[in-house]
């Protein structure tokens, strides 16, 4: 009896492994990375997908796609990475909603043996094994350069911010502000207003900020404006548009959907700066693997930036940007 079940335990005990393996993979034997935007809505998060979708095709992984569906609920992404942890996947590719906020549950991934690779966004501390994104700073920068090259150095212009805590659009933002320090024609009349993380707050607060600059002929008083994310540009593009503004005063965005793109070509925006968030998910996958499998891991990429306009919207590496095609990963 006693030998039986010692024999029973033996089973038991090597069973185990693959039934833990099995479960974080959803049934599947390959390696399960869980990859993690910041929200699930937007064209960007969509890019960062089918980008992981083709490294996972290419390395034979499995990927869990979960995120919080808005992109101002920390606490929902903080519950998506304590649960994966808790799974065990193989690894983790992160767009952290707060720079702050997920930082204890990165440090508790990596001491769980979880590899975790950060996206789009900065995180505080170094517990991941790289750091992949757009240098938003400059990106900022080169956002300012076309505003004032529209404006011929001149001209008075708001800045409607994203949300706090989130790195990306915080280092956009102060891209922006440091390079038109180098144009004191211009002048920076508001630049402390956020539209938050959906395109309703942001419609809200673009037309709250524009009702101060709105004559009693309802003409605006601005010459140009700058948002640092989709849903800002978004946003403030509908309030312009709603109060019929579009196309009148200089206006320059973040990110690319098929809305923005139309308003770049028919004038009503004048740049869009644009990031490579497919390029994102492929490389966060690919990093992952590349740890397990005891390669060099390189710790900060950047993925670039272009400011797409209506004169080279149609080149093609622009329009590689503006109009990446996703349906062969994601089946759209």
């Amino acid at each position: 009896m006693r030998l039986y079940l010692l024999l029973l335990l033996c089973c038991f005990l090597l069973v185990l492994p693959s039934c833990s393996r099995k479960e974080a993979g959803e049934g599947s034997e390959k390696p399960a990375v869980a990859v993690i935007p910041k929200g699930m809505t937007h064209q960007f998060w969509k890019s960062v997908h089918a980008g992981a979708m083709k490294a996972a095709a290419e390395l034979d992984v499995e990927i869990i796609w979960k995120g919080p569906f808005k992109e101002d609920d920390r606490e929902s992404q903080i519950k998506v990475v304590e649960d994966l942890v808790t799974r065990g996947v193989a690894g983790i590719v992160l767009a952290p909603l707060d720079n702050a906020a997920l930082r204890v549950p990165v440090l508790n991934a990596a001491r769980s043996g979880i590899p975790v690779a950060i996206i789009d966004s900065h995180l505080q501390g170094e517990d991941y094994i790289s750091y992949i994104a757009t240098d938003n700073f400059a990106a900022g920068k080169k956002a300012a350069r076309r505003l004032a090259e529209l404006l011929a150095g001149k001209g008075k212009i708001v800045m409607l911010r994203c949300m706090e805590g989130s790195a990306s659009t915080m280092e956009r933002e102060e891209g922006f502000l440091e390079e038109m320090k180098a144009f004191p024609g211009i002048e920076i009349a508001s630049s402390n207003q956020y539209g938050g993380a959906t395109t309703e707050s942001a419609y809200q607060a673009s037309e709250n900020l524009l009702a101060p600059f709105t004559d009693a002929g309802g003409v605006l008083t601005l010459n140009g404006i700058f948002c640092p994310n989709e849903s800002t540009t978004f946003g403030m593009l509908r309030a312009l548009q709603d109060g019929g503004h579009a196309g009148k005063v200089f206006y320059v965005g973040f990110d690319s959907s098929d809305k923005l793109i139309q308003a770049l070509a028919q004038g009503e925006i004048h740049g869009l700066v644009i990031q490579d968030p497919f390029q994102m998910g492929y490389l966060g996958v690919q990093s992952i693997m590349q740890f397990l499998h005891g390669q060099e891991v390189v710790k900060k990429v950047d993925t670039g930036s272009v400011v797409a306009t209506r004169e080279n919207m149609e080149n093609p590496d622009v329009a590689r940007l503006l109009k990446p095609d996703l349906k062969q990963w994601l089946n759209e």
